[in-house]
């Protein structure tokens, strides 16, 4: 994915989306969890995160201020995306933004009530993460702008 389409796919979905409906209430510090499925040193993924960040900071969420991010680093161990997956859950965050679909499974797991929102899901029909490619159905919410391997 092009860090343009990213850009526009974190901005429209994973953050305006569960924030958006809360944000009459100010002085609560919100909470992302996020779990990557990437080593902390994987400077694609870092580049991701910044984007990630700018675009909040864009929407009026700064760490430290008025949001903070919780973020986990699996480099695709599956004890460790098991191990954190339910770290974030306990943590109670406002919603949890993952990417790859262990990462995302792992999450429905822990949880049937935080929103999820998710990125390069092969599957997300078949892995039963939403009905159908319009609307998810589910707490998990595929980002928009994403080009899903089944509408080839």
């Amino acid at each position: 994915m092009r860090r343009r389409d990213f850009n526009k796919v974190v901005v429209g979905s994973a953050v305006t989306w569960p924030l958006a409906t809360r944000a009459q209430q100010p002085e609560r510090m919100r909470l992302i969890g996020v779990l990557m499925a990437f080593e902390e040193s994987d400077s694609t993924a870092q580049s991701w995160l910044a984007t990630f960040r700018a675009a909040l900071a864009k929407l009026g969420w700064t760490e430290g201020s008025n949001l903070r991010i919780e973020l986990r680093w699996s480099a695709a161990d599956p004890d460790k995306i098991r191990t954190f997956a339910k770290e974030l859950v306990d943590l109670r965050p406002d919603a949890i933004f993952g990417v790859t679909t262990p990462v995302i499974a792992a999450l429905a797991r822990e949880t049937k009530t935080i929103p999820i929102v998710f990125a390069s899901v092969s599957d997300p029909i078949g892995s039963g993460f939403a009905v159908n490619l319009c609307a998810s159905g589910r707490q998990h919410h595929r980002l928009h702008g994403q080009r899903s391997r089944s509408r080839r």
